[in-house]
This record gives structure tokens, C-alpha cells and sequence, in this order.
């Protein structure tokens, strides 16, 4: 080993590896392996699977359904390998009550309830697992720190020393995080930044959709989705997600609904947003929002009453998206003002026409990234009309969808709503 003085007045020697620094064409730059969970939604997210020595974080809502999805993969993986099951919020026998609720196979799941992470290392050690669930990491302790648990400083070091056996042992770990109240991972961003992959449990607790999103993810694509139904016997996929979201869109037209096909990741989705315009009578108009950005809606709202001529300024307005998705792409601004204008002229779009397109503060309607998989996904659902930029359009080959194609939002206007 060859041995080089650090600079400075220090008369320590660091003794450094005689492979370091390697050249980047003698890097090793094959696909990592992966092993998949057995839940086709997660492996999505995940980028095709598990990749050892991975550090995975997995926020939500307490009862959203965390605990609940990662023992289910817990139980896929057991089959082919050691899992250690870590909890710190829950009792041996209620992590076993659930496993029995959910009819699941746990002969290779190894339970243990403990909050100190010298203990923890141990067991990692020890069963040679390969994936270890932490839940949660806000009660995790690290005897080093004095700080309460949960607090910055034990968040930070807890999960530096998880990623360090993550990456000595390969063992893969998936780790539990709280949110706050206004959706963000508890505890210091640092956080987010030190873990590979970053996924959000959505949903409404008093429905039984979920969503789970990918947000960072060092082994594949940003923004993907995974959909499960939270039924009797725990989370189950949902193959369909468009088929789902559009089971109760309406056979007749109503005012303020439009579907979008959204792109989420590499998943087309179908989703029907909705709005109500309505005239206040207090003086200070309400906005609110649900599944799209608030500001976002106050743009376009501003770009309707300036290059419309909506005056929309002394009214209420509620824009929600069905089904608790949340849609962030500006591909879905078009299906926005349109429904906001729908509800506003009391005239609906038609409801075999899907809408898509980005609205700039001109009034310009500006073309969308996959228009062609957003549109064959429409017409899978049986959807005859698309309202859509111009741009692009020639190449598309869609039989059985009548192409609208607009410049400007008036344009859009006159043309789903009928004059």
C-alpha cells in the first residue's frame, strides 16, 4: 500500500488505496442486478426492481399504508431470501397480527422490535438479510447523539450509518419516514439526499386509492407512479389505473369536467378534472385546489380573465382532480382552463373528448412532450375527439380520434365548448 503525508503540519500518515483514482473507461459499467418485490407497482417505482446495497426512503400519512405495503414485500421477498423486519412504532405481536390479517408468508422474515441502532447493526449483521424495512427512522436512536429521537441531528446520523451497511454488506433497506403538514419527508432535507430513492405514499385516507411516487430514484426514471386499492386483504395493484379513473366519469356531458392523459413517469393515465365557478357573495372570492398546484390555477385563471375575457376575479373556484391523484406536469394547464371555463359559461365538453396542452401567459396553447402514447391511450379507452396543439400532429397515425388542433386558448374555448 502506498503511503502519501497529508498536507498541512499534521505528522500523521493516511494510507490510501493503491486503486484510487481509477480512470472512467476502467469503471465497471454494467446494469446493477436487481431482484424484484413481487408487487408489480412497486418494482415500477422502484425502476425494475430491488438493487442490493440500496437505501430506499418511503414517506406518507400516518395510516396511508406504509407498514402495510412493506410487509406485504417483505413477505415476496422472504421467498427467495432472509428479510429483517425492524420495527420501533409497533409491538412484535401487532406486526404479527397484521402479517396473519393479510394471510402472508412470513418463514423467512425475521422480526425484531428495537429503536437503538447499535443493537440494530447487530442484527443485520448477524441475519445477513437480503433487505432490512426500518420503520420509522423518526424513532430510531443513535447512542452517540444525546438528542431526542426524531430530532435533526439523530435523523442524520441514524441514517448515514444504515447507508454505510447498506453499501459494506448489500444489504438492501428500506426505510420509513413521516411527513410533515404540508407533505415533505419529516426531519432535515439532508435526508433526501443521502438515501438513493425517494418514494411518496399518496392518497385520501377516506378513499381506498393509492398512489405511490417515485421522486428521486439513482437507479431508473423520476416521477412514476404505482396505483393500489387498500381492500380487506391489504394494498392491491391496479393494472388499469386509466380504466379506474374513468369508471365514473360521466356518460352525459356536465360543465366543468375534462379528461387529460396525463404522462406520469412512463405511464400514460387518464384523469378527470374537475371545476366550480360560482358567485360569492362575501366579498373575498375562495380558491381552492386538490390534486393540482394552487398557484398554478391562479395563473391560469389570470390568463382566462386577461386574454378571454372571463371575468372570473369576484368569483368562487374549486378545481379538483378525481381519484387523489396529484397531476404537477403543465401538460394538464390546458384541461385546467377549460374546465374552469366550462363550469364559468355553464356549457360543457364534449365527453368523448380528451384535452391536453400547456397554456403560456399570451394565451398561447404550447405542444406536450409522448402526445402520440397520451392519445393511444385515449383512444384504448374509447375516447373520438382530442383537443391538442398543433405542433406535431401530421406524424400521428389515430384512425379512430378526431384531431382539434389550436394555436391560442380562445381557439380551445370556441372549439369544446361549441361557440
Amino acid at each position: 500500500m502506498e503511503e502519501k503525508p497529508p498536507s498541512g503540519n499534521s505528522k500523521s500518515k493516511l494510507t490510501l488505496p493503491t486503486d484510487f483514482p481509477k480512470l472512467l473507461s476502467q469503471v465497471d459499467m454494467a446494469e446493477e442486478d436487481r431482484y424484484p418485490t413481487g408487487i408489480n407497482e412497486l418494482d415500477r417505482v422502484l425502476g425494475g426492481g430491488v438493487v442490493p446495497g440500496s437505501l430506499v426512503l418511503i414517506g406518507g400519512d400516518p395510516g396511508i399504508g406504509k407498514s402495510t405495503l412493506l410487509l406485504q414485500a417483505a413477505s415476496s421477498l422472504s421467498t427467495s431470501g432472509k428479510v429483517l423486519y425492524i420495527t420501533g412504532e409497533e409491538s412484535l405481536r401487532q406486526v404479527g397480527l397484521r402479517a396473519g390479517r393479510l394471510g402472508l408468508k412470513t418463514n423467512e422474515i425475521y422480526l425484531a422490535c428495537e429503536t437503538n441502532l447499535e443493537y440494530i447493526s447487530e442484527y443485520i449483521k448477524k441475519v445477513s438479510p437480503r433487505v432490512a424495512v426500518v420503520d420509522s427512522i423518526q424513532t430510531m436512536v443513535h447512542p452517540d447523539v444525546t438528542s431526542a429521537p426524531g430530532s435533526v441531528s439523530q435523523v442524520r446520523e441514524v441514517t448515514a450509518k444504515l447507508m454505510h451497511h447498506a453499501k459494506e454488506h448489500g444489504t438492501s433497506i428500506f426505510i420509513v419516514g413521516h411527513v410533515t403538514k404540508e407533505g415533505t419527508i419529516a426531519g432535515p432535507r439532508v435526508l433526501e439526499h443521502m438515501v438513493d430513492t425517494v418514494l411518496y405514499f399518496e392518497g385520501d385516507r377516506h378513499q381506498s386509492f393509492r398512489v405511490l411516487r417515485t421522486v428521486k430514484n439513482r437507479f431508473g426514471s423520476t416521477n412514476e407512479l404505482g396505483i393500489f386499492e387498500m381492500q380487506g386483504q391489504g394494498l392491491v395493484e391496479i393494472e388499469n389505473p386509466s380504466a379506474m379513473f374513468m369508471a365514473r366519469h360521466p356518460l352525459s356531458t356536465a360543465p366543468g369536467s375534462v379528461v387529460v392523459p396525463s404522462i406520469e413517469g412512463t405511464r400514460p393515465l387518464l384523469v378527470e378534472i374537475q371545476a366550480l365557478v360560482s358567485s360569492n357573495s362575501y366579498g373575498v372570492p375562495r380558491r381552492m385546489t386538490t390534486g393540482v398546484d394552487h398557484n398554478r390555477v391562479a395563473l391560469i385563471m389570470a390568463v382566462l380573465e386577461k386574454r378571454v375575457g372571463m371575468r372570473m376575479g369576484s368569483s368562487d373556484a374549486y378545481v379538483n382532480v378525481v381519484g387523489g391523484v396529484r397531476l404537477l406536469e403543465p401538460a394538464v394547464d390546458l384541461a385546467v382552463a377549460l374546465s374552469l371555463a366550462s363550469s364559468f359559461r355553464d356549457a360543457a365538453v364534449p365527453n368523448d373528448m380528451v384535452v391536453v396542452g400547456e397554456v403560456g401567459l399570451t394565451g398561447e396553447v404550447r405542444p406536450v412532450t409522448s402526445l402520440e402514447r397520451r392519445l393511444k391511450e385515449a383512444e384504448g379507452m374509447g375516447f373520438k375527439k382530442a383537443l391538442v396543439p398543433c405542433t406535431g400532429i401530421k406524424k400521428m397515425s389515430l384512425p379512430d380520434v378526431q384531431l382539434y388542433s389550436i394555436d391560442t386558448l380562445v381557439e380551445a374555448i370556441e372549439v369544446a365548448l361549441q361557440g
